[in-house]
């Protein structure tokens, strides 16, 4: 064994001091059986995750994923129901606007768009198509009474809303 040692000067000096011999055997290994190579060595490291490492972290995986799905597709119900109330409100405000000015309302939602109201009939959100519902004016609250028209619309969907309405209700939407 070799010691080195910076003396005070700045030099090195190389001190040698013999090993007793119990130290430098070889320390035992593990062979094949017949004595001649190892077969395998002592791992001085890990070298992987175990099953139960990797259960864990599936069960922690799968609990968040139990927890965000169901409000991400709330997210989205809810973000189509904003879009949705938005459609109907242009889709209403716009009707009044053709009633008041032409002094009879509109017998269809494309005339509101012929006549430069809209650019394009909104699409349905909870649908995915441009078709809604009408309400047609009743004979007491016509503007023109030869030729009656649409007075609300709606959603065509079946479906129930988060609050627990259909969307094919036309007050609360």
């Amino acid at each position: 064994m070799e010691l080195f040692i910076r003396s005070g000067d700045g030099m090195a000096r190389v001190w040698r001091k013999a090993l007793p011999t119990v130290a430098r055997r070889r320390s035992p290994t593990l062979t094949d059986g017949a004595g001649s190579a190892p077969c395998c060595r002592a791992s001085t490291g890990k070298s992987g995750y175990t099953l139960i490492e990797l259960m864990i972290v599936m069960a922690i995986i799968s609990i968040m994923m139990a927890i965000a799905v169901p409000l991400y597709q709330k997210t989205l119900t809810r973000t189509k129901e904003s879009l949705l109330r938005n459609n109907l409100f242009t889709l209403r405000t716009v009707i009044d606007e053709y009633t008041f000015d032409k002094k009879k309302a509109p017998q269809a939602l494309q005339d509101l768009v012929n006549e430069g109201y809209l650019r394009a009939i909104p699409i349905d959100p909870i649908t995915g198509n441009d078709q809604w519902g009408y309400v047609m004016e009743d004979s007491l609250t016509m503007v023109d009474q030869t030729q009656p028209g649409i007075w609300d619309v709606h959603s065509l969907s079946d479906k129930i809303s988060l609050e627990g309405t259909p969307y094919s209700q036309s007050p609360p939407w």
